[in-house]
């Protein structure tokens, strides 16, 4: 029982380091031309998003027509997927830890006038007593499962608040792409960290921001490793029916300096190296009839 104890306060300080950094981050990203804000209202003003067509339409075909549908995002951070969804006719609901990445997601909401979208702080562990509500549609997307330290809970935290017969969609970066070390300058692809799960979270160290290698923002993170099979036990285990999992050669941003960027917006390895997957995405669904 100590061990356990011990174990749970380690995640969950973990966890908290996490939740600071993501504060501290938020602005960042914010004003960073990685993300590119103004970019994505201007965009949103004339009637499109430029920022990264290739995944935005994968997002869209994934989802499906959300019109009129309710849906969920988990970990939003500030907002722009959430948003875009919300573009396509669904009532958004975006959660995330980071008390400043919510604010920013509430300031871009009304950039956009958009009145129907909602932007809860709370841990996602903690969700199932802050929202009391089931939804059409649950998603989450790029860059978030390595900051989940139990994947069973995230699981069943996506399972309690699907209706019945609710879709749930995930588009992540592939587990393979994180063996590699991303601090070898070289073209080339060195093995470095583990691929199945550990009982311990790396502990990173970093002095800039991944938006903004230059914002002097020095930062301790902790993440932790799934691999695929872990990712569809966890939502097996929690009692949704899978209905697809694909992967893809092309990922959403330059995990390496020297990868080449696509027509669409995406990235992929240059010529000679070999096909790996670099993203994939999981449709499943709650077993039951949807509500009329």
């Amino acid at each position: 029982m100590q061990i356990r104890a011990d174990n749970e306060a380690s995640r969950a300080a973990s966890r908290e380091r996490n939740r600071e950094v993501w504060n501290r981050w938020a602005g960042v990203n914010y004003a960073s031309q990685f993300y590119d804000v103004d970019g994505f209202v201007a965009g949103w003003r004339q009637g499109a998003n430029p920022r990264r067509q290739h995944f935005d339409a994968l997002e869209a075909d994934l989802l499906g027509d959300v019109a009129g549908q309710t849906l969920l995002h988990l970990q939003c951070h500030f907002g722009m997927d959430t948003l875009t969804q919300a573009r396509r006719g669904a009532r958004v609901t975006g959660v995330d830890y980071s008390s400043e990445a919510v604010d920013r997601a509430r300031e871009l909401a009304q950039r956009l006038a958009v009145t129907e979208a909602r932007f809860l702080c709370s841990d996602l562990y903690e969700l199932p007593g802050v929202l009391d509500e089931t939804f059409d549609v649950v998603f989450t997307s790029i860059g978030v499962l390595s900051w989940l330290d139990d994947l069973d809970g995230w699981a069943r935290v996506v399972h309690d608040h699907l209706s019945p017969g609710g879709r749930f969609v995930l588009l992540e970066s592939h587990p393979l792409v994180w063996i590699f070390d991303d601090e070898v300058e070289e073209r080339r692809l060195d093995v470095r960290y583990d691929y199945f799960e550990r009982s311990e979270p790396l502990r990173l160290e970093q002095e800039g921001v991944y938006s903004d290698p230059s914002a002097v923002e020095p930062s301790v993170t902790f993440e932790w490793a799934h691999s695929l099979s872990e990712i569809v036990r966890a939502l097996l285990g929690a009692g949704l029916i899978l209905d697809s999992l694909e992967e893809y050669a092309e990922i959403a941003w330059p995990l390496f300096p020297w990868m080449e960027k696509t027509d669409g917006g995406s990235w992929r390895l240059p010529d000679g190296f070999p096909t790996l997957p670099l993203m994939f995405s999981i449709a499943a669904h709650r077993p039951g009839a949807a509500t009329p």
